[in-house]
């Protein structure tokens, strides 16, 4: 089968010809992948970044926003079955440790492996190796390239949505930074799941115009005057801001935005907040990290989008073209998410 793999950290991946995955345990699941998103966390990925803490062995198959059919199955499953439309939460808990037994999949502990970010293929390919943990059945109507995205991208933002939403009360304010790949999911989910007031933030003016689309009520233009703009727009200070961009200063402009006794969610990565003891203590600000989001997000999420109130705007490739993907992802190019179709 055709894969994009990883061979040297900062190099182009390679699309490379590979033996299609077999099952290694009874909970395994083999799902021939319909619709793979292009993340920036690839991009971070070939650049190394995520290297001292995942420790890949490399080549690797890179991809972890995944959505297909199911191929094969183990022995022991029996929540899904061959031919299956399914969404991959992207990573497969082992369901034992104290920290699943709570809900949080992504603190997982017991050795669960992340594929497309571990030492365990992704899948930017025609088919993957996962476990019946993480699979999420779907209509069978769905493409699955046109919610792919939502295993990662979505729940992100659908993660930090859900933690903030009793905060988000009527007459609250809700600022989003950066309306791209997650940012315009964000924007859906506070529509969708509160009545607070949507601000968004972009210097794209393309981006701000497909915010108001979807569900911004005030979208501002990044160009120097943005944070005096929210705060004006917010009477001194949003309710919440989330952050999908957190770096390049912009996660000391987000603090900025961000009220007395408000919530800044950091979802982007790549900057460094920082920040007077004296402004925590006196504005009694919050600042809180989010990574990807649970089972149960993903679950609540599909729910919105089979809805058809939570919608990707996307721009499909060829598995062929992935190469492309990624270098338009890294240049700005993508409006919404890049698929990757096998």
């Amino acid at each position: 089968m055709k894969a994009v793999r990883v061979h040297e950290y900062k190099q182009d991946p390679s699309i490379d010809d590979i033996p299609e995955p077999e099952l290694q345990g009874a909970l395994d699941v083999i799902v021939k992948i319909g619709g793979a998103g292009v993340c920036r966390t690839d991009l971070h990925i070939v650049n190394g970044d995520w290297a001292e803490i995942q420790n890949p062995e490399l080549p690797y198959v890179i991809g972890h926003e995944n959505a297909g059919w199911v191929h094969e199955v183990g022995d022991a499953v029996t929540n899904v079955a061959v031919g299956d439309t399914v969404i991959l939460h992207p990573q497969p808990s082992c369901g034992l440790c104290l920290a699943c037994r709570a809900g949080r999949d992504m603190q997982c502990t017991g050795g669960a492996f992340f594929p497309g970010l571990s030492n365990n293929d992704g899948g930017m390919a025609e088919y993957l190796r996962t476990t019946a943990r993480a699979c999420v059945k779907l209509d069978p109507d769905t493409n699955p390239a046109d919610v792919a995205a939502l295993a990662d991208a979505g729940i992100t933002a659908y993660h930090a949505v859900r933690k903030a939403v009793p905060h988000l009360y009527p007459g609250s304010s809700a600022v989003v930074i950066g309306a791209g790949g997650l940012g315009h999911i964000g924007i859906q989910a506070l529509a969708a799941l509160t009545a607070t007031k949507i601000i968004v933030v972009d210097k794209n003016q393309d981006a701000l115009d497909l915010a108001k689309q979807i569900g911004a009520d005030e979208t501002v233009l990044a160009d120097g005057n943005q944070v005096g703009e929210v705060q004006e727009l917010t009477g001194g200070g949003a309710t919440v801001v989330f952050d999908f961009v957190a770096e390049q200063g912009v996660e000391l402009e987000a603090w900025q935005m961000t009220g007395p006794a408000g919530y800044q969610f950091v979802l982007g990565y790549g900057g460094q907040f920082q920040a007077p003891t004296l402004d925590f203590v006196a504005g009694e600000k919050n600042v809180i990290g989010n990574i990807v989001g649970t089972y149960n997000d993903l679950a609540e999420l599909m729910v919105l989008a089979q809805a058809g109130k939570v919608t990707l705007h996307t721009k499909q490739y060829r598995l062929d073209d992935a190469l492309d993907a990624l270098h338009d992802l890294d240049a700005n190019n993508v409006r919404g998410r890049a698929i990757l179709v096998p």
